[in-house]
């Protein structure tokens, strides 16, 4: 069997361990894989490089992904979907393994109802927010990462009795932003899924220090929304081939708030594309490599049209058209949860 693969959307640790155990798993059964470069940019301009078990076997350990990455989208218009289709065809492919978010795996579904590519879906975001599975690989090393980054800014905070405001990745959802609020004991966070309550924060922050804390740690997710801003903020107006604005600034206005109300001197980190670099934890490494292993199975037992997903301890699959168009948001529980703390 011939795979071609490919990963789409933005950089996430875990993916060179997906490529390679789609390579190891084919090859195992006598097939050969191709990688297609830059996700579907790659597929278009049919630019690819032959995979071997020999040239994947040691990167598991490297983060970001060797086949690079894009968000191009080959159904923005007719042309570029006819050239996907001419390259599947030209290189003969028998299965497509598409990893990445809502939207890669969104155009891999796309191609598999509307045109009969024999395509399959692997999970991937940092920010946890996939339906149909229960963790996205990648998740757990941004969370490590965003933890130690506080831990280390907790210090300085200490020393100039400051508030310091964190903004973490999450356009959608707070998994992120909570799970790292809850493991680095922050004072505060702010989710999109719920609408900031600015005083109940600024009071709380104030409350503490008035109780001998002369220093405060507030996590917010880059997609948290003000009623007077009306909708993201954001740095610029660019839009991707997706329709996505860049997002960013919220912790900017957060801190401003924040200083203004209380009075507490306030600084902001935008964490940024570090929660998506560096070497993927060992437990993104497992995920990623068990994903890659039954997606490759899958693609041999012709079962196409699925993305392979997480529920519990068992990997199993799920329908594409199931598994896109609905994001998965931060469950009430982990908030409940959270707010013994932030009282």
């Amino acid at each position: 069997m011939k795979i071609g693969t490919l990963t789409g959307g933005g950089d996430c640790p875990g993916l060179n361990a997906v490529i390679r155990a789609v390579v190891r798993t084919n090859a195992n059964r006598g097939g050969t894989t191709l990688g297609f470069l830059e996700g579907w940019r790659g597929v278009i301009s049919g630019e690819h490089i032959e995979l071997t078990v020999e040239a994947t076997d040691d990167i598991i350990s490297r983060g970001g992904t060797i086949l690079g990455s894009s968000r191009t989208n080959p159904f923005k218009d007719d042309e570029s979907v006819a050239r996907v289709l001419a390259t599947i065809e030209s290189v003969e492919l028998d299965a497509l393994i598409a990893i990445g978010g809502d939207d890669t795996l969104g155009v891999a579904h796309q191609l598999n109802a509307q045109h009969g590519v024999p395509t399959i879906g692997i999970p991937k975001t940092i920010d946890n927010d996939l339906s149909s599975t229960d963790v996205t690989f990648g998740f757990d090393t941004s969370i490590n990462v965003v933890m130690e980054a506080v831990d280390r800014l907790r210090t300085t905070a200490e020393s100039h009795r400051r508030v310091m405001v964190i903004e973490t990745m999450g356009r959608h959802a707070g998994w992120i932003t909570c799970f790292a609020g809850v493991s680095t004991a922050a004072d505060y966070i702010l989710v999109p899924e719920e609408a900031p309550d600015i005083d109940r924060m600024c009071n709380l922050l104030k409350e503490r220090r008035e109780a001998g804390k002369m220093y405060g740690i507030v996590i917010v997710s880059e997609g948290v929304t003000l009623p007077e801003a009306n909708g993201f903020i954001t740095r610029d107006t660019e839009i991707d081939e997706f329709g996505h604005v860049k997002l960013g600034g919220i912790g900017d206005i957060i801190a401003e708030l924040i200083e203004t109300r209380t009075g507490i001197e306030t600084r902001v980190v935008t964490l940024g594309h570090l929660q998506r670099g560096g070497a993927p934890s060992a437990y993104d490494r497992v995920l990623g490599t068990r994903l890659g292993v039954h997606a490759a199975r899958l693609a041999h037992d012709g079962q196409f049209g699925q993305m392979v997903s997480l529920r519990g301890t068992r990997i199993t699959s799920v329908m594409l058209a199931d598994a896109v168009g609905e994001l998965r948001v931060l469950e009430a529980e982990f908030m409940d949860e959270a707010g013994e703390f932030f009282t």
